[in-house]
């Protein structure tokens, strides 16, 4: 998938169950608009993809369990090219294209 400079495409990963919010895929590559719908200035961040990932890809209607007031909800760690999120700024963080977005649930049920 190509991309031009309006869109950035991105490898999305969910694993430790999120998968199964996600038509039990493990892996998508999807292509964004490079800015956010509303400007054509702002820059696409991860909190545009989270709001993406859920009105686009989940099939699942239990939301809350990805998100939580707006953001990834707490337990799920976030790898972006490899580094924890919060190194790259969290959900502010703008997306670049070609970035690999991982998204693990470290919460388990007992």
């Amino acid at each position: 998938m190509s991309s031009s400079p309006e869109n950035l495409t991105v490898k999305v990963e969910f694993s430790g169950g999120l998968e199964l919010l996600f038509s039990n895929k493990r892996t998508h590559t999807i292509t964004l608009p490079a800015h956010t719908p509303s400007t054509s200035t702002t820059p696409t961040t991860i909190r545009d993809l989270v709001i993406y990932l859920c009105d686009e890809l989940m099939r699942d209607p239990r939301r809350d369990l990805f998100v939580l007031d707006g953001t990834v909800r707490p337990g799920i760690l976030v790898l972006i090219n490899d580094a924890d999120w919060e190194l790259e700024g969290e959900d502010a963080y703008e997306v670049k294209n070609g970035d690999s977005i991982l998204f693990v649930s470290t919460l388990h049920g007992g």
